[in-house]
């Protein structure tokens, strides 16, 4: 072996006689080059091949080595790693296995939106907050990263006539300052419900059951007045607290409520905006955040261990 690597330093090393020859390849004329480097290359392989053929013949690997440790079939077969559903995933699974068994189909669409989905069938005003560039990711002037999933809801309804009950699930994208509890990128399921004579108590019943599914049977919901563009009247949901039940602790604020949703019923300028007669027809509609579910449900304190990819954060659920 000893004289074999001699002769590869000979030839094939950094002062070798073909590492030169490909060397010199740059001094020859331009009508040669290719012929000499062609030619220099296929001595190379020649070479390279020569010299682990006879390796090999002399009981090394390809390599050079000479001892390789031999395998024991006999010995148990170490642990493998068994890999799992991303803590999300898990919770996605669990609210669309709720919703479905309501009656709920899923309904999905673009990440990339048209401003006109995203805003403007929704009913948002022109001087919206969330409409100025500072707070929504704009890919061009009329074409974004959706904020909610919202505008899967008008797709939807533009495609299909009442009655229709659909969850939207997906990933959402705002312009956040990056904290504990924000995120420029998040997950939310909303449900759209839409038929003749749909009120704030079926609203109200399908909230509760699916809470209560979520969060045990003794959880309690409670409705706020609240504003938002899509939907009037519009309300907040607080569920009771998950820490004490809703005598008050340090989780809630000693209020002993959490808010967990937004909700309310379908605004008539968009049902107006897909085609349907609000004077016809009525609906509800809800959002809720995977994260936040998810973090309440496990006892997590930072929405950013969701995107780590930490193994050790991961691999507990």
């Amino acid at each position: 072996m000893d004289e074999l690597e001699a002769v590869r330093i000979k030839y094939l090393g950094r002062k070798g006689l073909v590492t030169a020859m490909l060397r010199g390849i740059k001094d020859a004329s331009p009508e040669e080059r290719p012929i000499i480097g062609a030619q220099s290359n296929r001595l190379k392989e020649l070479c390279e091949g020569l010299m682990a053929e006879r390796r090999t013949e002399l009981g090394g690997d390809i390599r050079g080595n000479f001892y390789v440790e031999p395998i024991d079939g006999t010995l148990p077969a170490s642990e493998g790693q068994v890999g799992r559903r991303h803590v999300l995933a898990q919770t996605f699974n669990e609210m669309r296995r709720v919703l479905g068994g309501m009656g709920y189909s899923i309904a999905r669409g673009p990440e990339v939106e048209l401003e006109y989905y995203n805003f403007e069938s929704l009913n948002f005003p022109e001087e919206h907050p969330s409409r100025d560039l500072q707070d929504t990711f704009y890919v061009t002037d009329d074409v974004l990263l959706r904020t909610h999933t919202s505008p899967v809801q008008v797709r939807y309804m533009e495609e299909h006539q009442p009655p229709l009950k659909v969850l939207c699930p997906g990933r959402v994208y705002r312009n956040e300052a990056i904290d504990q509890s924000h995120a420029a990128e998040f997950h939310q399921v909303e449900g759209l419900y839409v038929d003749t004579d749909v009120s704030m108590a079926d609203l109200r019943n399908d909230i509760a059951v699916f809470v209560q599914q979520l969060f045990g049977a003794k959880t309690q919901i409670r409705f706020k007045p609240h504003f938002f563009p899509f939907t009037e009247p519009s309300v907040d949901v607080d569920m009771t607290c998950f820490g004490c039940g809703g005598s008050g602790c340090n989780i809630c604020g000693q209020t002993g409520w959490i808010e967990i949703m937004g909700a309310g019923m379908v605004h008539p300028n968009v049902l107006r905006a897909v085609g349907y007669d609000p004077d016809k027809y009525s609906g509800f509609a809800f959002g809720i955040g995977v994260d936040r579910v998810a973090m309440i449900r496990h006892g997590i304190s930072d929405i950013r261990l969701f995107l780590g990819n930490d193994l050790r954060f991961l691999t507990q659920f």
